[in-house]
């Protein structure tokens, strides 16, 4: 199985070799194809995506938004939980002096029961939220940043610009062909225009 894996992965490897080979070396193509704006297209660069996102203005602005959700979130939580600490100490009280009926008593600790749960089911709820969020927060800036290259492409005048990240398929780029902090100048100028 593994000498499988391995012969598939080398034909594969070979077969987008070749590829790159028959795209980008090619004698036979016009000398048109590539060409933008007069100049003949550049090739390939690459971009830092982590390092872009980071350093990007839009990112401290919407996770700021995001902070102060989660902040309100657990508000909530935390007050609906003390809520919840004082519904059972109240319950404890008078159930240990004798204060109130075995069917007081049930009726209690069922409605107790169901306030744990609403509570679980928030808690949840909230966690939810706030993790879609972060990932829509996630799209919009990397769409931002695709669209930002997409629409100035004529001044960066590359055929692919790859994003590099941790865990990414780029595992290793020339550093002549990093991009990265005119990419972060540029879209935060932008951004900060628009703003």
């Amino acid at each position: 199985m593994k000498k499988l894996s391995l012969i598939l992965y080398v034909v594969l490897s070979l077969a987008v070799i070749g590829l790159y080979i028959l795209h980008f070396y090619n004698p036979k193509k016009s000398e048109k194809s590539g060409v933008v704006s007069g100049l003949p297209a550049q090739g390939i660069a690459y971009i830092n995506i982590d390092t872009v996102v980071f350093k990007f203005t839009m990112f401290h602005d919407k996770r700021e938004d995001l902070l102060t959700k989660q902040k309100s979130a657990e508000a909530e939580l935390n007050s609906k939980g003390t809520q919840y600490e004082k519904d059972v100490k109240d319950y404890q009280e008078k159930a240990s002096k004798g204060l109130i009926t075995r069917a007081t008593a049930a009726q209690m600790e069922q409605a107790l029961t169901q306030q744990q749960q609403e509570l679980v089911g928030l808690r949840d709820k909230l966690q939810s939220n706030l993790m879609e969020e972060e990932q829509v927060m996630n799209r919009q800036i990397i769409e931002y940043i695709t669209k930002y290259l997409d629409e100035h492409k004529s001044e960066y005048n590359f055929q692919y610009i790859f994003g590099k990240s941790f865990g990414s398929v780029v595992l290793y780029g020339d550093p002549g062909l990093d991009i990265t902090l005119r990419v972060i100048d540029d879209i935060n100028k932008k951004y900060r225009a628009e703003k």
